[in-house]
């Protein structure tokens, strides 16, 4: 019951993407004098909706496969809500949430660090310390490689010397 309620909920926030904010995209005058170019509101919409087909197949699959099953009732879902808000996996997407607020103010480099930490000690890791070390080298190693030889811009932080932390990490390459 829960995959199917996340899937009618993802199928129904796709929608309301779609249609409030793919469709009024503003197209820059540039793409519109040539019309032979694909404008930037395309790929958008058809990744929607081919994402919106795939869901609606897989909610049509869930229904046939759970059909006649007494475990897939609102009753069940409710009991086993409580089992899933206790589970590594609820804390790992609580993880994810709290990185991506923090994305912003602390800049990549420190919130991928504390993000492969989080998951690693959410994995079992039992040397902390061994984990703290990877993690930041990690960091470093993606800010580099997607900053400084990909020209991806990554968010620097707004804490000012995690800001010079960043800069000088793109000025390395």
């Amino acid at each position: 019951m829960f995959e199917l309620i996340c899937n009618v909920l993802l199928f129904v926030l796709l929608g309301y993407t779609y249609f409030t904010h793919v469709l009024e995209a503003k197209v820059p005058k540039s793409y519109m004098k040539n019309p032979n170019v694909l404008h930037p509101s395309v790929w958008p919409k058809v990744i929607i909706i081919l994402l919106l087909i795939c869901i609606a197949i897989n909610i049509v699959k869930i229904i046939k496969k759970n059909k006649g099953n007494p475990e897939f009732t609102f009753k069940a879902f409710g009991k086993n809500s409580l089992q899933f808000i206790k589970s590594k996996m609820f804390l790992g997407m609580v993880v994810l949430v709290v990185a991506s607020f923090i994305l912003e103010p602390l800049g990549f480099v420190v919130t991928a660090a504390l993000l492969m930490f989080a998951y690693g000690m959410l994995l079992g890791e039992k040397k902390w310390w061994r984990l703290a070390l990877i993690s930041c080298v990690l960091a470093v190693f993606l800010h580099i490689a997607f900053s400084g030889l990909l020209g991806v811009s990554l968010p620097r932080g707004t804490v000012s010397f995690l800001r010079s932390f960043s800069l000088f990490l793109e000025n390395l390459f």
